[in-house]
């Protein structure tokens, strides 16, 4: 998933559809957060492939990468 633009894009610009982060998008998700979802195990679908790619992202230090990709709120269609 790495190699998929798409993945990263909506790491970038999705947002939590529920829990305490409703409303957040995934790349602002706490690394605390992601250690324990991994912990307690990802949601299934494409979600839960998210925030297994984000987990990696964050662990590895390389969010840096994926700022370039926010789209700003006032033109954020999600």
């Amino acid at each position: 998933m790495f190699d998929n633009p798409a993945a990263l894009e909506k790491i970038a610009n999705w947002k939590m559809p529920y829990g305490k982060y409703k409303g957040w998008r995934l790349i602002h998700l706490p690394e605390r957060y992601l250690v324990w979802v991994h912990k307690e195990g990802f949601p299934p679908g494409e979600l839960g492939a998210l925030l297994g790619l984000l987990y990696e992202i964050k662990l590895n230090g390389l969010e840096s990468l994926i700022h370039p990709l926010i789209i700003p709120m006032g033109s954020d269609q999600r």
